[in-house]
């Protein structure tokens, strides 16, 4: 999630991304995303277990800010709102 082309990030892991990006968008949860305004989903990535996934996640909160940006310009260089692919 972000706030907007090279603004403040957020990663975060669920096993039902479609209700916990509307969480996120609509503020439902008080939190880094409600605080910061991280509303439009700019990134995602599926793995094979819940597992896999935190673990993942793990690793990309520990990486440099120029790699996250790298990350997701390399699939979304427009940095458009992603939700409408995760409805699908």
């Amino acid at each position: 999630m972000a706030t907007d082309r090279n603004g403040t990030l957020y990663i975060g892991v669920t096993s039902d991304p479609i209700q916990r990006v509307w969480q996120h968008r609509e503020d439902v949860i008080r939190g880094f995303t409600q605080r910061y305004g991280a509303h439009r989903l700019v990134w995602f990535e599926t793995c094979e277990t819940m597992v896999a996934a935190i673990e993942r996640e793990k690793r990309m909160k520990k990486w440099r800010r120029e790699w996250k940006l790298q990350l997701i310009e390399e699939r979304n260089p427009y940095w458009r709102d992603l939700w409408d692919e995760i409805l699908q």
